[in-house]
């Protein structure tokens, strides 16, 4: 038997004593333990940079769709579940300047056809045009006042306790399979005579701008006129107050009236404040209803 052969049979018949076989199994069992901790760690780790990953995509979308048209436009043509907004707020800030507070809000409409995603751009221009020369026109004019507030003896504290506030926001008033229907108004909360407000109703149907004349028939003008001089005399007579002819009252629609489209499908016809009414009374809205 060769030397090497002569050691293994010395090794074979070595016996592990139980008490070292023991302290093997545990320190195996240890190893293990250490090895699952270490992959649930892991694990962890992988789960919290996913989560923290979601909430920055989350995040990146949401300011991309706050601030970018085209962001918006491609994301409205990915699949979707369930109906993808349809108006959003493309623009939104607030600002202050010799105690001349803007808070402005600029929507962007987007409609998805069949199978395409097609921005309204000319719309969508217009609604951004429109809002920023709401918010230029608002800041000249408070500042003129400001000039003059402060030319006839106010004081720039007296000034600041005015709290002039300038507001170019949007409403929704109705959106749903058929109609969708908001304004975009300008506010100055130091007077009524600048404030300026502009409606835009579209059939989703067709996919186009929709009018008075297109609710009501080739009638809409008598038809809305007798409508609204009927409201008139019965709401006369609950109380309201409103102008006479004479007075700059209600004389009859223009085709350039404005109105949206309410909950009912209906047109409802709006007139500024002061325009047939004391400003008291605010904007004066009439619901025409077509018979069949």
């Amino acid at each position: 038997m060769g030397k090497l052969e002569t050691m293994k049979e010395r090794y074979d018949q070595i016996t592990i004593p139980e008490e070292l076989n023991i302290r093997i199994q545990q320190e195996i069992q240890n190893s293990r333990k250490q090895q699952e901790e270490k992959r649930r760690n892991k694990f962890k780790r992988i789960i919290r940079n996913i989560e923290v990953t979601a909430a920055v995509v989350c995040i990146l979308f949401t300011a991309a769709l706050n601030t970018s048209p085209v962001f918006a436009k491609e994301m409205g043509q990915l699949p979707v579940i369930g109906e993808l907004i349809q108006i959003v707020t493309f623009r939104s800030y607030e600002t202050e300047k010799d105690d001349i507070a803007v808070s402005v809000e600029i929507p962007t409409l987007e409609m998805i056809a069949e199978d395409t995603g097609t921005l309204m751009d000319d719309i969508n221009q217009e609604i951004l045009i429109r809002c920023n020369q709401y918010a230029d026109e608002a800041v000249r004019h408070a500042e003129e006042y400001r000039v003059a507030y402060l030319e006839t003896g106010g004081t720039p504290e007296e000034w600041a306790e005015h709290s002039i506030k300038i507001i170019i926001d949007y409403e929704i008033k109705q959106h749903n399979n058929n109609y969708l229907s908001f304004v975009v108004r300008s506010t100055e909360n130091w007077t009524n005579a600048n404030s300026e407000s502009k409606y835009y109703n579209m059939d989703l149907r067709t996919r186009k701008m929709i009018t008075l004349k297109d609710m009501l028939g080739d009638d809409y003008i008598e038809l809305a006129n007798e409508s609204i001089q009927k409201q008139i005399a019965e709401r006369q007579k609950s109380g309201e107050t409103f102008f006479t002819a004479e007075e700059g009252g209600f004389t009859g629609i223009s085709e350039d009236v404005k109105f949206y489209i309410n909950g009912y499908n209906r047109p409802v016809i709006v007139f500024e404040k002061y325009d047939i009414a004391p400003g008291s009374s605010g904007e004066i809205e009439f619901e025409i209803i077509k018979e069949n």
